[in-house]
């Protein structure tokens, strides 16, 4: 266990580069991942998300009630400024129709499940973060489906039914098992949560091949644009969020955790949900592919920036 448990620390924190160079395979090398199928994303993230489901605690919620105000704003942040971000960057960049709808269902997704290390590494407010990731994704099954018809219904049929469902069942019931599994059980949980890491980044790296690798020849035609959207995407998201917290005069703390939250999406649904809803439109899950790389990089890099420019005054 001793050993696992190094190696999943390892790769914890080496997961930029091993998604990074598994990506770089699949684009470069397609038939090295071609043997990951694109019909496993949905299992894959259900596993990540019963991993997330693991790691809470019913004290992660006392955020909610002790400090509604805080998860308001900062959920509000999260389902306004990362969909009009997304939609103003595909109208700006002109992108087609499978390219933009991947790009707004990154935008409308709830935070990222690796938000909450980037806001502590950042010396941000690590409690406003977990509840926030938390409030976001349960509101997602509603929120996420009613958002993208409301921005991209006008060029692609949006089945928000089938959309609602698909969340619940690859997100909310994996995170609520995993949650009761640890609130009964956590005794056995707490062993296997030290290798939490190894499942998680093993899974998420299998998402981006199996996207990567069956797009292959489609990204090297549009690759720089997706990417430049993308970094975009990102970068303004930390911004807006930094900034919405300042306008509503939050610490320093709790404006790096809503920076992060924004910015960092759960890239990893937006690709479950174009590869299952849109398979019409095969680019439309390359968006949360690179999101995926890309936010992994750019968290590490704002919470160093965080921790060393941004403290709150004596």
């Amino acid at each position: 266990m001793k050993i696992l448990t190094k190696i999943s620390d390892f790769v914890g924190k080496w997961m930029a580069l091993f998604v990074i160079a598994v990506a770089a395979l699949a684009l470069f090398v397609p038939a090295s991942c071609s043997w990951i199928k694109t019909s496993w994303v949905n299992t894959l993230l259900g596993i990540v998300m019963f991993g997330m489901g693991l790691t809470l605690k019913p004290q992660d919620f006392k955020v909610v009630f002790s400090r509604p105000r805080d998860v308001i704003v900062g959920c509000l942040a999260q389902f306004t400024i990362m969909p009009l971000l997304a939609f103003v960057l595909t109208k700006v960049f002109s992108l087609p129709v499978e390219l933009a709808v991947g790009v707004i269902l990154v935008g409308t997704c709830p935070g990222g499940t690796s938000s909450n290390v980037m806001t502590y590494l950042s010396g941000g407010d690590v409690a406003l973060s977990v509840g926030m990731t938390g409030v976001s994704t349960l509101l997602a099954p509603l929120l996420t489906p009613a958002l993208t018809y409301l921005l991209a219904g006008q060029s692609v049929d949006v089945n928000v039914v089938n959309m609602f469902l698909s969340i619940v069942q690859v997100v909310i019931v994996p995170i609520a098992l995993g949650f009761v599994i640890n609130h009964f059980f956590g005794r056995f949980t707490q062993g296997l949560v030290k290798v939490l890491p190894l499942i998680s980044v093993t899974a998420i790296v299998a998402i981006v091949a199996a996207v990567v690798s069956a797009n292959a020849a489609k990204i090297m035609t549009c690759g720089l644009t997706v990417v430049l959207v993308v970094v975009l995407h990102n970068m303004f998201g930390y911004a807006l969020g930094f900034v919405l917290g300042k306008v509503m005069k939050l610490d320093a703390a709790k404006c790096k955790a809503i920076s992060i939250e924004v910015g960092m999406q759960n890239s990893g649904l937006a690709t479950s949900l174009a590869t299952v809803h849109f398979a019409q439109y095969p680019l439309a899950a390359i968006p949360g592919a690179v999101f995926s790389v890309w936010h992994n990089i750019s968290g590490a890099v704002m919470a160093n920036i965080y921790a060393k420019a941004v403290k709150d005054k004596a």
